[in-house]
């Protein structure tokens, strides 16, 4: 069996040249990209100009513009950088198909069984550092046995140590101290250790197969991928390279460091498995149809839509996805595309459920010289789990329930949707408070099920409610027998109640400060039934009010 053999790339100004890359007209020169950071902004990816004036990542842009005053930035956007990382992924791809992503700006490949495709791992690099280039992109890349040295490599083979501020160099110590200090070796006293490797050498980030140990030992701690406490810790303590923790035992490292130091260094050195998980592909679900003739006919675009939707619909079945956005391309004979989109009220791949949805939506499309290309794509969906199936009495009330509230009332809701849009279409569900504008929450009617149960109410509750209005009356807890309201007098003939509703006292409601009330059920001359309550008073004054109306 091969050695198992690793890649790592690392892009230390992604953020930088991708903005370079992506706005050409930016003058070339010192550029930062810029990041907030504990109410401050700091400097989170650089440009090779940037870097030649001396300025680091992590630096306060305040610090960085007194030392580069033309230095030009723009705001970071993890997002893009992260759209950006994953199109790098792809075209990783080609080495091998064993690719996942360290964010935010490096990858790492599983190269076993594929570098002699390309003629050897300097060939790769050799490679990938040409095509590089040519998108314009830094790249640092590091080829060992194990996951931890190759990115060691990527980052630290052929450069110069590089040493942590750690309180004992000679500039930071006491005066009455810097005599002793002499007595000490030069990169004892924080100066630099000798130089590891010459720069810019290919072999140097290559780690023959078996030799893992050899090419880690001469790069410092920080190579091990350790945070920056423990790295200050160990560089406190003299020990500053890879070597210098290979023959102390374990054991002792772990107490004084924990566990994390002891597992990064036995997986750089191989003892300690990392696996690497390659990202899952993404779910696509697109047809495309490029027609023979240009067509501008309503007619001929359901017919390609008849062509495309069973090929659209096995695909999502056999994800088992349902669409539950759809849109429609089309791409006209001027170079210009227009665009469809339909939403469904449940995830579905049925061609009938989407069809009519987009027909309805035909007449928005402006054909121009003609259209050369049609493409669907379902570009939201969601899981569609398979039922399981009821016998008997369960069965025949599931099967009604379904008939009730099935698929035509989400294709009504759909074919609303397509004019209206999903969210302006509600449905109420209970919610739990005896609070009687409370007892319901609204609901887009698109992404939740039909109520099923509502819970008993002691008395019938009103069809119509509204924000409780004054009602003109004697202040009495007394119902009246005459009132006005909104403009006209009214005449009781026969009542029902009083039913006492409290407010929630964990609530400090507005429309409850008025304390308790009792509710009554009012039939007025002309045959109208109005729900009308007399609050007690607290926080505001007592009277009557209504507050809504039954069927």
């Amino acid at each position: 069996m091969p050695h198992r053999r690793i890649l790592s790339l690392w892009f230390p100004r992604l953020a930088a040249e991708r903005y370079l890359r992506m706005d050409r007209g930016l003058p070339r020169g010192p550029f930062a990209v810029v990041r907030e950071e504990a109410n401050m902004q700091v400097i989170s990816s650089l440009s090779a100009e940037a870097e030649a004036a001396g300025l680091r990542v992590g630096q306060p842009l305040g610090d960085a513009l007194a030392i580069c005053p033309a230095l030009l930035t723009r705001p970071a956007s993890p997002a893009a950088e992260a759209a950006f990382l994953a199109a790098l992924r792809r075209w990783a791809g080609k080495f091998s198909p064993w690719v996942a992503e360290e964010p935010p700006a490096a990858l790492v490949i599983d190269l076993t069984g594929c570098a002699h495709l390309f003629g050897g791992e300097e060939a790769i690099l050799e490679q990938i550092e040409a095509e590089c280039a040519d998108l314009e992109l830094s790249i640092h890349a590091g080829i060992a046995d194990t996951r931890g040295a190759a990115w060691a490599l990527a980052r630290f083979a052929g450069q110069p140590g590089r040493m942590t501020r750690t309180g004992d160099a000679i500039d930071q110590e006491a005066r009455a101290t810097r005599a002793r200090a002499a007595r000490r070796r030069n990169w004892e006293r924080g100066g630099p250790p000798p130089r590891l490797q010459p720069p810019g050498e290919r072999g140097a980030r290559i780690a023959p197969p078996g030799r893992t140990h050899s090419a880690l030992a001469p790069l410092p701690v920080e190579a091990l991928r350790l945070d920056e406490p423990t790295t200050t810790a160990l560089n406190r303590l003299g020990l500053r390279r890879v070597e210098d923790l290979m023959g102390m035992p374990r054991a002792a490292l772990s107490r004084r460091f924990g566990r994390g130091l002891v597992q990064r260094l036995d997986q750089a050195l191989g003892s300690e498995p990392e696996p690497i998980s390659p990202a899952r592909p993404e779910l696509h679900f697109a047809v495309r149809l490029t027609l023979p003739d240009l067509i501008g006919l309503e007619e001929d675009i359901l017919a390609g839509l008849d062509r495309m939707l069973p090929v659209l619909s096995r695909k999502l079945q056999g994800a088992g996805q349902g669409a539950r956005r759809v849109r429609l391309h089309f791409f006209r004979a001027d170079h210009t595309v227009q665009a469809l989109e339909v939403g469904l009220a449940r995830p579905s791949a049925d061609p009938d459920r989407i069809r009519p949805l987009l027909a309805m939506k035909l007449g928005e499309v402006e054909a121009g010289f003609g259209i050369d290309v049609l493409r669907i794509e379902a570009h939201v969906t969601e899981p569609v789990h398979a039922r399981q199936h009821r016998g008997h009495m369960e069965a025949s009330a599931e099967a009604a329930r379904r008939q009730a509230a099935g698929p035509g009332l989400d294709d009504l809701i759909g074919r609303i949707g397509a004019r209206v849009g999903l969210d302006a279409i509600t449905r109420l569900h209970p919610a739990d408070s005896h609070i009687p504008e409370k007892t319901a929450k609204v609901l887009a009617a698109a992404w939740s099920e039909p109520a099923q149960d509502w819970p008993a109410s002691p008395t019938p509750r009103p069809l119509l409610l509204w924000r409780p209005e004054p009602v003109h009356a004697a202040d009495s807890p007394a119902l009246p027998l005459q009132f006005r309201w909104r403009g006209r007098n009214w005449q009781s003939v026969s009542a029902q109640g009083p039913e006492r509703i409290a407010p929630e006292w964990w609530l400090d409601d507005p429309d409850w400060r008025s304390g308790v009330r009792d509710y009554w059920q009012v039939t007025v001359e002309g045959g109208e039934r109005l729900w009308l309550y007399y609050a007690h008073g607290a926080a505001m004054s007592s009277g009557w009010f209504c507050h809504g109306a039954f069927a």
